[in-house]
């Protein structure tokens, strides 16, 4: 092959590479609207009660190399705002949860509101703006 060929081959490649990742981490971390699913206490590993406002459920795995990071991130949310609720759901050994809920990576988070509605979903490590303007969204609904 000669050199100039080859060269462009490379630079083609790199050209792809770089604009799948562009991509990927353009989507990665953002809120995407939920599919008005419903979450009662009990219907998740973990989940006993809903938080006042809403709650964050993470899920992970033992092989999550950004889940820890992700899982401090959300309780530092959640200490900070006492109507709030953080629940860590654990999908090593649950492949069939993880099929059923559609989860592909981890972390995954779900934001429910106070009723367990899933409000929205975030693919990979949450984006804290993104995640404040879901949360600041739902505070402004009055309780009724």
């Amino acid at each position: 092959m000669e050199p100039l060929a080859a060269l462009s081959i490379t630079a083609a490649v790199l050209a792809v590479a770089a604009a799948i990742a562009i991509v990927l981490r353009s989507t990665t971390g953002r809120a995407r609207p939920g599919d008005d699913s419903s979450f009662a206490p009990g219907q998740l590993p973990g989940l006993d009660v809903l938080g006042r406002t809403a709650t964050l459920v993470q899920f992970s795995t033992e092989f999550c190399s950004s889940c820890p990071a992700t899982r401090r991130l959300l309780q530092r949310i959640t200490s900070d705002r006492e109507e709030l609720t953080y629940l860590d759901v654990d999908l090593t050994h649950d492949a069939e949860l993880a099929s059923r809920l559609r989860i592909l990576q981890t972390p995954t988070v779900f934001v429910l509101d106070r009723r367990g509605r899933l409000v929205s979903r975030i693919g990979g490590s949450p984006r804290l703006d993104a995640l404040t303007d879901v949360l600041d969204g739902l505070s402004s609904i009055p309780v009724r």
